[in-house]
This record gives C-alpha cells, structure tokens and sequence, in this order.
C-alpha cells in the first residue's frame, strides 16, 4: 500500500516542482500526461489541449458570475470550443450586456433554465409514483435545444412508452432520442485493482476526502467492509446511497492514508487534485478507473435523470467518456478540479459509449466531507 501511494506521489511531487516553477502557466504544461491522453482521445494536438485546458479553467470560474448577471433571464450554459469560451443563454436580450461584462458570451433562447429544470424535476415527480419503463434510458434538462430530452433504448415502443411520453409532454416541451441503457459499472472480484466491497465486489476509488474517500453507491451498502488493492483491510462505508443517488462515504483506518492524487496508471502522471470548481457543458474530462485507467472526453450535460434497472438516479452528468465494469466509482477530473464519480453508461473502451458521473460538491455536502487537495 505504502509503495503505490508513494509512487504517486512521486508523480505529485513532480507536478508541483513545475507548477511552482511557472506559477502562473497554462494548468496543461503541468501534466504533459494529461496532453497525450486529450490528443488521443479529443483528437487534438498539443497545443490544443494546453490552450483548450486554459480556456475551461477560465470559463469554469466565469460561469458562476455570468448567471448571476443573466439573472432570471439566465437559460443555461456551456463551453464552446470552437469559440474557446463560455456560452450563456438568455431569455432576456437586455440581459446581454451584463454577461458579456461578466466574460461570457452571451446567445438568445427559448425558454429559461428555470422553468427546464422546474420541467424535468416534474418528470422526476411523476416517476418516483409510477416507475419509468425499463425502455427509457433518461431524461435531461437541454438548454441548448430548449427542452427535456427523454432518451428511449432502440426500438421501444409500446402503452408503457407512450404514457410516460405524455406524462412528460404535460410537464414542458420534450424531445425524443434514441440511446443504449446504461449500466452501473461494478463488476466481480479481478486481481490487481484498488478496492474490494466484502470481499467479492470491485470498484474504483473515486476522491480522497479527510477522513477516507468517496465512491459509488452502488458499489456497497453502509456498514459494508473494504480491502484495498493489497488485500489489507481498509475501513467501511459510513454512507452509501443508490438509487435515487449513486455516491458513497468510506471512512478508512488501519494504516491507510489519503492523498490529493488521481492515479494515471502509467499512462499520464498522476493528477493533483486541487478543487472541485464545476466544468461546465462543452468542457474536456478525464477519467480514471481500475478496468480502463485513463481515458477523456467531453462533458455533455448536467442534471441527468438515469433510469437504471435498480431505480432512477438523479443529478447525473453524463460524458462521452469510455468506461467498463469495475470502473465504478472512479474519479472524473478536468485538469486539477475534482468532477464527480463514476457511476454507469453504456459501450466500452473498444466501441465507445456514454458514462454518467456523481458530482462530487453533492457528496461532500451530503456527508459534510472536504476534499484533500494539494
């Protein structure tokens, strides 16, 4: 245990020589591994990636500002990389000036975020009631089309299909999109990976918090056991929710220690974790997992309603990013910020596919944790 931990340290202690030596250089010069990996997988060069990076660090930290200049008139937000900068859509034309001035820019649309979100939390209503159909995926506030989008599996149909459809037209507009369901990815017990749940259940360490880390959901219940990676006893889960939400508290001890680190298995350095400032829509992401190591892409959407067999859990985003079983729980970042927890999708690292993640600000303010940074 001790050795792997040191290892990335190594890899922390290295980042921070650099960072502390151009302290005020793009966040992408201070993980070189970080570059390779957006190039491989959002097909970018190098530089790129590293002005890319820079400009989401800029637009995550505008993107609070800017809707609270958009005021009721704010109708959602997302990163566009062609332009390089934070998109903010308004519902009030006047309202433009006061993003542009906050560093957005700004774009008019239909309808606010408000009322979208007021919309899908009316589906949520409806199906804590009567269930969804296992033939809908999940249902998503879109700004940028202007409607809840309830994804369907390919081919569904049928009385149950059309009643929840209705259900959800009476809440707001509704668009319709065909989408695989999505899985939790948990798998049986393979060697070599970091955690254990008693003893037959894989998943993925997700961040270091004081006092242990967060996790998956359904990756245990509360009070169930945990060994690491070496077979040595880690600690329990203190909380653990899923479905409804997908996240989860492990409080460790004998021996074990936590550090601001996200592993890159090899194939870039390891990360610093430095916060948690949230990446908006359009944003690159990375994620690490105990199955795949690391892989990236790009957020797609926030507050997600996913439809798992088990139940629908909330307050999802959803990424193109690859994942496989025994992924679960691992953290998703974007450069240095914490992101979320990987919860389930659909696909693989072979085909490609979507993954949804746990924001990770949920799961401290549920458990009144603080992440352990650098």
């Amino acid at each position: 245990m001790r050795r792997r931990i040191a290892l990335a340290l190594g890899g922390a202690a290295v980042l921070t020589a650099s960072l502390a030596s151009a302290a005020l250089a793009p966040i992408a010069q201070a993980s070189p591994g970080l570059i390779a990996a957006m190039q491989r997988d959002l097909g970018l060069t190098a530089a790129q990636a590293s002005t890319r990076l820079t400009q989401e660090m800029t637009a995550s930290r505008v993107m609070p500002a800017a809707q609270q200049a958009a005021g009721a008139a704010f109708g959602g937000a997302w990163f566009d990389a062609a332009r390089g900068k934070l998109v903010v859509g308004v519902t009030d034309p006047a309202a433009a000036t006061a993003v542009r001035q906050a560093g957005a820019e700004p774009t008019t649309v239909a309808i606010s975020a408000a009322k979208l979100d007021a919309a899908k939390a009316e589906i949520d209503m409806s199906a804590e009631s009567r269930p969804a159909p296992a033939a809908v995926s999940g249902w998503r506030a879109d700004p940028r089309s202007g409607s809840v989008v309830v994804a369907l599996r390919p081919g569904a149909h049928g009385a149950d299909v059309d009643d929840f459809l209705a259900r959800a037209r009476k809440s707001g507009p509704v668009t319709v999109v065909t989408a695989p369901k999505a899985q939790p990815f948990a798998a049986g017990t393979v060697g070599g990976d970091p955690y254990y749940i008693n003893g037959n259940t894989r998943c993925s360490i997700g961040f270091s918090v004081q006092g242990g880390f967060v996790s998956a959901g359904h990756c245990g219940g509360t009070g169930s056991s945990v060994v690491g990676w070496d077979g040595s006893a880690m600690g329990s889960f203190a909380g653990s929710s899923f479905p409804d939400n997908d996240y989860s508290f492990i409080r460790i001890g004998n021996g074990w220690w936590t550090a601001p680190v996200v592993l890159g298995w090899g194939t870039v350095s390891d990360a610093l974790v430095r916060g948690s400032w949230v990446a908006p829509v359009g944003t690159s992401v990375c994620r690490s997992g105990s199955t795949t190591h690391w892989h990236c892409g790009t957020v797609l959407g926030h507050n997600e309603t996913i439809n798992y067999s088990q139940g629908a859990v909330h307050q999802m985003t959803r990424t193109n990013v690859c994942a496989e079983p025994g992924d679960s729980g691992g953290s998703f970042i974007t450069g240095d910020q914490a992101q979320g927890v990987t919860s389930g999708g659909w696909g693989n690292c072979g085909s490609g596919g979507e993954t949804w993640f746990q924001p990770v600000n949920e799961i401290l303010q549920r458990y009144g944790l603080s992440l352990v940074t650098a």
